[in-house]
């Protein structure tokens, strides 16, 4: 059975190749914690500790793709790895490695890897520029974005030239959050990334509809990291808004609703039930497998847990696990 993972990241080897020589990269160094354990820092952000299989080769990934019963990965850098934070020279260079080094993963193994490239978000001008390096040159399938730049919303008109790239290049926009302002609250509990991390896609979704880029954009390909975390959920309340507030409707004329079946969600939810909510929302046919590897917060086992799933159809499941995928990126 096919299986294609939307949702699997890369810590690129030219980072450990540089953090291993004692050098930073771009910025990005290791710190311990008092247990021992290495963390990776860069900007403002902190991660980790650093899982194991983030230094794996590409053999050793596919050999635990083939465990998990995966049978293709489209690649994105850790999101902790943007580098929106760096001077925009020093960005497109950052970013641009990474891309070469996903691309490489690519041709040497076309029939298990694909790519999303990483771009230097603090340039627009640089990041259009860069989006088309890699899907024209590179051959990749578009990019991974963070839910925000730098504290700016992707309904300012600076992010139009990067939104006519993709959609004129049928580039996919797969959005996922590296931060949330919950750290800012608390930084206990994990609560940044569990919480955190689904209201940032939830923002971002809300603000590609409110914003009218969906409306503006009928043809762009987006997919939403972790289900979307809660937008689906909120549908009704987006719709109540839309619906009483004059605000709500400068940009749109459907309820926001409608335009949730634009886009398109991995299935890294964590339960049946939302999983379900998720689909009768915006339908099996929107959905498409992830697994967050190789971060903890990721699903161990989503062939199997999709496959045993007793409410889906084998047509879904199909659609699930790779149709939807395969048309989406024409695999």
């Amino acid at each position: 059975m096919r299986a294609i993972d939307v949702h699997a990241h890369l810590s690129p080897k030219i980072m450990w190749d540089t953090l291993d020589s004692g050098r930073d990269w771009y910025g990005v160094h290791l710190e311990p914690d008092d247990n021992g354990q290495k963390w990776l820092v860069t900007g403002e952000h902190r991660t980790g500790p650093i899982a194991p299989k983030s230094r794996f080769t590409s053999d050793q990934r596919i050999r635990d793709m083939d465990s998990m019963g995966v049978k293709m990965q489209v690649v994105s850098v850790a999101p902790v790895l943007y580098n929106y934070h760096l001077d925009p020279v020093l960005g497109v260079q950052a970013s641009m490695e990474v891309n070469d080094e996903i691309s490489m993963m690519v041709r040497e193994h076309p029939d298990r890897f694909a790519g999303l490239a990483t771009l230097p978000m603090q340039d627009v001008e640089s990041a259009v520029v860069e989006l088309n390096r890699a899907v024209t040159q590179l051959g990749l399938k578009g990019a991974e974005i963070d839910t925000s730049v730098n504290n700016h919303n992707w309904d300012e008109s600076r992010y139009l030239p990067l939104f006519d790239a993709a959609q004129e290049l049928g580039a996919l926009l797969f959005f996922h959050p590296s931060n949330s302002p919950v750290w800012q609250r608390t930084t206990r509990y994990y609560l940044g990334n569990t919480i955190g991390f689904t209201l940032e896609d939830t923002l971002a979704v809300a603000i590609l509809i409110f914003g009218g880029v969906l409306e503006r954009y009928p043809d762009l390909k987006v997919c939403v990291a972790h289900g979307g975390g809660p937008a689906c959920f909120g549908a009704g309340r987006m719709d109540r808004g839309w619906q009483v507030r004059p605000e709500a409707r400068l940009h749109i004329q459907k309820p926001p609703s409608t335009y949730l079946r634009r886009l398109f969600y991995d299935c890294v939810v964590h339960s049946e039930a939302a999983l379900r909510l998720m689909i009768s929302t915006v339908g099996a046919d929107r959905v498409v497998l992830g697994s967050d590897w190789p971060f903890d917060m990721g699903l161990d086992s989503p062939v199997e847990w999709i496959n045993g799933l007793d409410f889906l159809t084998s047509a879904e499941k199909d659609l699930i696990l790779w149709e939807n995928l395969e048309g989406l990126l024409g695999i």
